[in-house]
C-alpha cells in the first residue's frame, strides 16, 4: 500500500471537516510557551497540552470523530475496541455522550488506574492474558463474530482524522513552527498531525519519537515493512505494542515523517522529571517520549521554534513518583 499527493490531500479534508464538526464536545487544548525548558534546550519550545483534553489525553479526539460518523443502526449495537487505557477512556466518554455502548478488550498487564477511568465511564472491560497485538486482533475478531463495529485505536481513516486536528490546532496557534515531536505507537496521532501540517507547513519537520524498549513501528520503517518483534517493558506504556498487519498508518508514517528518534528509559525519566520541576505537569510516559526526544535533538533545532506534543497525564501515581524521584 501507497500513498500519494491525493491520499494526503483527502486525508487532510477529512481532518478539516472534522476539526470544524468536533467542538464544542472535542477541546481546543492550550500552546504553551515553556520559558525554562526553552531555556535548558535553547530552542523556543512550546508544549501542546493535549494532557488537559477531556480523559486526559488525545484519544478523545479520534474517538469522537469516529462515533459522530457511525451510522445509528451501528451506534445501537454498540462498538468493540482494544486499548491499553487512553483509546479505551476517550471511547467510552465518546459512547457515553452519544448513547453508544463500549467494550474495551486489553491486557492483564494494562494500567489499572486506566481500566478503573474506563469502567467510571460506563463501558465493559474484558481483559486478556495476551500481548497488546494479540489482543487487538481478538477484540476485531469478536467484533465481527458478534456483528458490531469494531474501532481500531489507529487503523482507521476517521481515527486518523480525528487525531489530526492537532495540527490544524498547531498551526492556528503557531503557524511557523519549524518542528513538532510526537510520541509513536500505531501510528494514528502522527499520520493526522502529519497530514494536517504537511499542507499547512510543508516545511515544517514531523519527528517521530520511540521509547528505544518499544520500537516495533520505527523499526518497520526502518525494514520498508511492518514487521514484529519482542519489546521490553516500558514506562511509555501507551505506545507499547505491536502493529496490525496492513495497518494505513505505516505507509502514512513512511510518507509523512521526516525523522525518527529512539530515546532510553533513563532519558524519558529525565524528561517527565522536566516537566514536572518546570511546569508542575504530572504526565505519562508516552509525553515523556516526546519531550526525552526533543531534549536529545535541542543541538540540531537551536533558536528554532520546535512544538512537542503532551500527549497525555494518565499515569498511576506511585509509578510517576518512581520515575521522577
Amino acid at each position: 500500500m501507497t500513498v500519494d499527493a491525493n491520499d494526503l490531500f483527502s486525508l487532510y479534508e477529512a481532518i478539516a471537516e472534522a476539526h470544524r464538526a468536533l467542538r464544542p464536545e472535542v477541546s481546543v487544548t492550550p500552546l504553551t510557551y515553556s520559558a525554562r525548558l526553552s531555556e535548558m534546550t535553547g530552542c523556543h519550545v512550546y508544549l501542546k497540552c493535549e494532557h488537559l483534553q477531556h480523559t486526559g489525553s488525545f484519544k478523545f479526539r479520534g474517538a469522537s470523530n469516529k462515533v459522530r460518523l457511525l451510522p445509528e443502526a451501528q451506534r445501537k449495537l454498540g462498538v468493540i475496541t482494544a486499548s491499553s487505557g487512553n483509546h479505551g477512556q476517550g471511547l467510552a466518554l465518546a459512547g457515553k455522550v452519544l448513547g453508544v455502548p463500549v467494550t474495551v478488550y486489553t491486557t492483564t498487564s494494562a494500567s489499572a488506574y486506566k481500566l478503573d477511568a474506563i469502567r467510571a465511564l460506563g463501558a465493559e472491560v474484558v481483559s486478556l492474558d495476551m500481548d497488546p497485538l494479540s489482543v487487538e486482533l481478538e477484540a476485531a475478531r469478536q467484533a465481527e463474530i458478534q456483528g458490531k463495529p469494531f474501532v481500531s485505536p489507529y487503523n482507521d481513516p476517521e481515527i486518523i482524522a480525528g487525531q489530526g486536528t492537532i495540527g490544524i490546532e498547531l498551526f492556528e496557534q503557531a503557524p511557523d513552527l519549524d518542528a513538532v515531536f510526537v510520541a509513536v505507537g500505531g501510528g494514528g496521532m502522527i499520520s493526522g498531525i502529519g497530514a494536517a501540517l504537511r499542507a499547512l507547513n510543508p516545511k515544517i519537520d514531523i519527528i517521530g519519537c520511540w521509547p528505544a524498549n518499544a520500537p516495533t513501528m520505527q523499526k518497520s520503517l526502518e525494514a520498508g515493512e511492518i514487521i514484529e518483534m519482542e519489546e521490553d517493558d516500558t514506562l511509555s506504556d501507551g505506545t507499547a505494542g505491536g502493529i496490525e498487519p496492513g495497518s494505513i498508518t505505516f505507509p502514512l508514517c513512511q510518507s509523512l515523517l521526516t525523522r525518527t528518534v529512539l530515546v532510553s528509559e533513563e532519558e524519558i525519566k529525565a524528561a517527565m522529571r522536566n516537566v514536572a520541576s518546570c511546569e508542575r505537569w504530572i504526565i505519562e510516559g508516552a509525553a515523556g517520549v516526546a519531550v526525552a526526544s526533543m531534549q536529545k535533538m535541542a543541538k540540531e533545532y537551536r533558536g528554532k521554534r520546535v512544538a512537542v506534543v503532551i500527549c497525555g497525564r494518565n499515569i498511576l501515581l506511585e509509578k510517576f513518583l518512581g520515575a521522577v524521584q
